[in-house]
């Protein structure tokens, strides 16, 4: 039986879009184990991809060489006898475990001088290879092979017994069809739809008859305090659930609205009907990767700066995008008006 490691991305979004990899890597060898080594809060979404028989937490901070716990880790690993390791963070750091671990083959892209570590390297086109799921999937084929398209798009498993926990748990129902709401964006304000326009939207369906759940940490508290100020009956579940959980209620929801966040690579994943809230940020890279999400944007010229907080100072790329816009999107996504 083969065995592959894969150093695993330590992003969300990033660690959803590597779903198509571990999927080609099991239809082309048959009966494959899958291992991923991974921050411990990954362990979530591995545990919601069929595919991975064991996530294997990573102990190193950010940014930290930890060279000691990196060999410690690596002799430990070298026990299961791998054969592969696919290395999908760009870093030097992120290929040491597999070289101190002997596996054979250690496969990835170029990057920070990793020629000593790695022995099956790739020099990657990203003129050919413009989106990252497919700069992950293409690691899945012999060298110089491109990626088979088209590459599906990542999915993530929920058990219903786990969403009805997790709805008991919290007091919750499902009575009533759900909004789920993502209204934060870990990299800056310059990503995050103002609570004033978010809380437009929830009055609309609460109106409607729905329900309107908001999802987060609790880095997110200050703007869904704003929503649920603005907009009385919403649901604040920021900083109230696990990223488990939130996977679990998630999956329950009629439909998503989410800035470009790593929940909005989860919502993609769950089938949600998606709106996509765009602003100094670029779909071209990282897009929403399923056919029930759409991307909202205004496209303002300025845009995408790529910066944390608006340069100018205006922020028009979200200040002017107004709730009827993700509405409009959201009503073509669910057949309603």
């Amino acid at each position: 039986m083969k065995q592959i490691l894969i150093v695993a991305p330590a992003w969300v979004g990033d660690a959803v879009m590597a779903q198509p990899l571990y999927a080609r890597l099991a239809a082309r060898h048959p009966g494959v184990a899958i291992d991923v080594l991974a921050p411990a809060w990954t362990r979530p979404l591995h545990a919601r991809m069929p595919q991975i028989r064991d996530a294997i937490d990573a102990p190193f901070a950010h940014g930290e060489l930890a060279l000691q716990q990196r060999w410690q880790l690596a002799r430990q690993l070298a026990r299961r006898g791998y054969d592969q390791a696919i290395v999908l963070p760009n870093s030097l750091k992120s290929a040491l475990v597999p070289l101190f671990a002997g596996i054979p083959c250690r496969t990835g892209w170029l990057g920070e001088a990793r020629y000593g570590l790695l022995n099956d390297r790739r020099r990657l086109d990203k003129a050919a290879l413009p989106r990252m799921v497919e700069r992950f999937a293409a690691l899945a084929e012999p060298k110089g092979m491109p990626p088979v398209h088209p590459i599906p798009d990542p999915r993530l498993a929920v058990d219903a017994a786990a969403s009805a926990a997790v709805l008991a748990t919290l007091g919750l129902d499902i009575d009533r069809p759900i909004l789920a709401l993502c209204p934060g964006a870990e990299y800056g304000p310059a990503k995050r739809w103002p609570a004033r326009h978010a809380a437009a939207l929830a009055r609309g369906y609460l109106a409607r008859g729905w329900q309107v759940w908001l999802f987060g940490s609790s880095k997110d508290a200050g703007i869904c305090g704003e929503i649920v100020a603005a907009a009385p009956g919403v649901v604040d579940l920021a900083g109230r659930t696990s990223l488990a959980q939130a996977i679990d209620l998630m999956a329950l929801a009629a439909a998503a609205v989410c800035n470009d966040s790593g929940l909005m690579h989860v919502a993609a994943a769950l089938g949600l009907p998606l709106a996509a809230v765009y602003g100094s940020s670029s779909p071209v890279f990282t897009p929403p990767l399923s056919a029930s999400a759409r991307v909202v944007s205004l496209n303002v010229e300025c845009s995408p700066c790529f910066e944390r907080t608006c340069p100018l100072g205006h922020m028009k790329c979200l200040n002017d995008l107004g709730p009827e816009r993700v509405q409009a999107a959201l009503d073509a996504l669910t057949g309603q008006r």
